[in-house]
């Protein structure tokens, strides 16, 4: 899941950074506002992680130019900013949650895991086809209802970007766009070998494989 951090505090980001590639997220990491916007020029992201006390333009001056653009993409706000005007400014600004610091990583995962089940139309934690159930939480698929199978980072990421459009056939560059963030080296068949490993654990029919355009799973 491609996600763009943006924040200006090394320390923070970091620890951002880390447990966010620990947890299966590609992420890409700048620290002033213009140079977020401009990122969102070049590349499509599932997520935005935006600090408001950034240098130059602010994160509230982000956010407005982000959603005014018509990019609707999900949308956490960090920041130390705890008053409840500045809530309810980032809230009404477009913003999906508002967490302050210092936080817990472990709920920034579950309060990002919610953000997404909500833009994807789901209520459910579980990410499901009529073959697959995927748990976001413990990264562990089951098919028809076989025990769980654990996957590794990329497997997972992967295998839940194709499940957010299960029935749409995604080439290699979008996976990897999905899979890999700025500066980690892809090798040409990355992506193959992935699903190779994936399918090791629970098939080789669950991912298909539309020759010359791209890979998808069925609805």
């Amino acid at each position: 899941m491609r996600t763009l951090l943006v924040e200006d505090d090394h320390m923070i980001g970091d620890i951002i950074v880390q447990s966010l590639k620990d947890n299966s997220f590609a992420v890409d990491w700048v620290r002033d506002g213009q140079t977020a916007l401009d990122s969102l020029i070049n590349q499509e992201y599932d997520l935005i992680l935006l600090d408001l006390g950034l240098p130059g333009k602010n994160g509230f001056e982000v956010l407005h130019q982000i959603r005014t653009s018509g990019n609707y993409v999900s949308l956490l706000i960090l920041t130390a900013k705890d008053s409840i005007e500045d809530r309810i400014k980032g809230l009404d600004a477009g913003a999906d949650d508002y967490v302050i610091k210092p936080f817990d990583m472990t709920e920034l995962l579950a309060r990002i895991r919610a953000v997404l089940r909500r833009k994807n139309g789901s209520a459910s934690p579980l990410l499901t086809t009529t073959l697959i159930t995927l748990d976001p939480a413990t990264h562990e698929v089951s098919v028809d209802e076989s025990l769980p199978h654990r996957l590794s980072s990329r497997e997972f990421s992967l295998l839940y970007t194709l499940m957010l459009r299960p029935g749409a056939i995604l080439s290699r560059q979008e996976l990897e766009e999905r899979v890999y963030g700025w500066g980690e080296e892809v090798e040409s068949n990355a992506i193959e070998f992935i699903i190779h490993s994936i399918r090791k654990k629970i098939g080789a029919t669950v991912i298909q494989n539309v020759r010359g355009v791209g890979w998808m799973v069925a609805k």
